[in-house]
């Protein structure tokens, strides 16, 4: 659970940066940390899908195919489940709580615990993340080690608004994407492996990622949450197709 762990110190460490410098980081260098995110967001997404693409000219377009029809129907289970609605719910139910946070509040600590930890544990980065750290067995770590990042430099405000409860959300965060990486290790990892499907996931994976970049550079308005299913329509159709 490498990623997970670095994911964990990041709002760590970025609680502690907060509590100890109360001026908050400037304009100019939360654009530069966005790019320099985004730009390895993007290497390490069309990184994940390149490698798992293998084979000749027509097994690769074979793939290519099952990758878009996995997308399109992720994405339509996605909506029919109205994932991204409960993401929209949840980041408008932190955004109240951040704009009527008050410093005398004395349910600051705990609701500065809830929000943190409903935006960390609910992004779809978290949960992609997770499980592409499970598939590769902790080898592929970077998209919760930039998560990690994001998160710390999020919790750099957020301490500033609710104090020291936002520390422990790095608990619930530790918890549900290490549960997450341990049962795709555990249980989901060997059946791919024996069926050869690790590639399928990891190449629908990459993109995923690679979208996630396009949103946090603000290139693109993407309902990542919708395409989550994808993860598990991908297999299934190469097993079909087979």
């Amino acid at each position: 659970m490498i990623g997970t762990i670095l994911n964990v110190a990041g709002i760590l460490v970025g609680g502690l940066v907060g509590l100890t410098r109360r001026k908050p980081l400037s304009a100019a260098s939360e654009s530069y940390f966005k790019v320099l995110l985004g730009a390895f967001t993007v290497f390490y997404g069309l990184r994940l899908t390149w490698v798992s693409l293998s084979g000749s000219f027509f097994e690769i377009l074979k793939q290519f195919v099952i990758l878009i029809l996995a997308l399109s129907l992720g994405k339509l289970a996605g909506r029919c489940l109205h994932l991204q609605k409960m993401s929209n719910r949840l980041g408008q139910r932190a955004r109240e709580s951040i704009s009527s946070a008050r410093p005398d509040d004395p349910e600051r600590f705990n609701n500065g615990f809830r929000t943190c930890a409903g935006l960390f544990c609910a992004a779809p980065l978290g949960i992609l993340g997770s499980v592409q750290e499970g598939l590769s067995l902790s080898e592929y770590f970077y998209p919760l080690a930039i998560k990690g990042v994001m998160d710390g430099l999020a919790t750099i405000g957020f301490v500033s608004l609710f104090g020291r409860g936002v520390l422990l959300s790095g608990l619930p965060v530790l918890a549900i994407q290490g549960t997450i990486t341990l049962l795709v290790a555990r249980v989901l990892e060997p059946i791919l492996s024996l069926h050869n499907l690790v590639s399928s996931v990891n190449a629908v994976g990459g993109l995923l990622v690679f979208c996630v970049a396009l949103v946090m550079l603000g290139l693109k308005r993407i309902e990542l949450a919708d395409y989550l299913p994808s993860l598990v329509v991908a297999p299934f159709l190469t097993l079909w197709w087979r």
